[in-house]
């Protein structure tokens, strides 16, 4: 009778330590989402006022210089630069501009659908591609993860599993050292060099786009090749897509890492590990069943 009680401990055990440490990451999740409207709030929302204001001073000079323009007119003027942005047509430039429909351009948007990342700055205008883009996501998505899913447990098949490393002393954690430290300069460091020759961003600019990019957060408001003044090789984004897919892979697994680390960062701060029965015995919990880790953040 004493050894089935003990046998039954474990699993009273961890349901009393999800109830105590899951409203805890709630609240902790929750805490993380004000902080960060706040620092947004307080860092942006300045700079918005003063960009609106001098918009509509550049709209009052532009009035005054042409005065065969009336308000309402250059209104409807700025709402059809607008809606052309909106269609994936820049503004600026010439006629000579080249498509954004073309070979290069349709695989990197091709990419941007089934890894989620979704710029924004270019989306199918037609009803037919419309269409076409739910089904092609929806069978897209699926394939992009479990394609990634292989890619990831290629990349380190030749290091065992990455939350082993972690705890293991000596020539392990050397592998995970070279590992993150070769992924970090491969796709989050030299990238954005290129991206500032290329482009002509700053560097900060270029490492701005490449982690938002690969985190999959995609706001769109940097987008390699879109710039109207720069000639591009025809292969540019193409080769961009194929960075931003390996990208994904590595990124995903160090989301992975930092995810388990802070699992058991909690279960050891709000979970006692040995519990001491009344009759003197102790429990341990046992270990849950491994996981796959390897995913896409979305």
């Amino acid at each position: 009778c004493q050894q089935q009680s003990s046998s039954s401990m474990p699993l009273s055990t961890i349901h009393n330590w999800q109830i105590s440490w899951t409203p805890l990451l709630v609240l902790g999740y929750l805490f993380y989402l004000l902080l960060g409207a706040m620092v947004f709030q307080l860092l942006e929302k300045q700079a918005e006022i003063h960009f609106w204001d001098q918009f509509q001073l550049e709209k009052l000079k532009f009035l005054q210089n042409y005065t065969c323009l009336d308000r309402q007119a250059l209104e409807q003027f700025v709402q059809v630069l607008m809606e052309a942005w909106e269609k994936g047509v820049n503004p600026e430039g010439n006629s000579t501009n080249p498509s954004n429909w073309d070979f290069s351009n349709s695989f990197f948007f091709a990419g941007t659908v089934v890894t989620t990342i979704g710029y924004g700055n270019l989306s199918p205008s037609t009803v037919a591609g419309q269409i076409f883009c739910v089904f092609y996501a929806l069978f897209g998505v699926p394939l992009n993860l479990t394609f990634l899913n292989q890619l990831g447990k290629g990349l380190n098949a030749h290091l065992i599993t990455l939350e082993r490393w972690v705890l293991k002393p000596g020539r392990a954690q050397v592998q995970l050292a070279i590992f993150l430290t070769t992924g970090t300069l491969l796709f989050l460091v030299f990238p954005p060099l290129v991206f500032s020759y290329v482009e002509g961003w700053s560097y900060g600019e270029g490492f701005y786009f490449t982690f938002i990019t690969l985190s999959t957060i995609g706001f769109g408001d940097y987008v390699v090749g879109t710039n109207p003044n720069k000639h591009y090789i025809p292969v540019y984004r193409s080769l961009t897509a194929i960075w931003i897919i390996f990208g994904l892979a590595w990124l995903a697994l160090v989301f992975n890492v930092g995810a388990d680390l802070m699992e058991k960062f909690l279960r050891l701060k709000w979970h006692k590990p040995d519990l001491t029965l009344a009759e003197g015995a102790t429990i341990k919990l046992e270990d849950e069943p491994e996981q796959p880790r390897i995913h896409i953040p979305s």
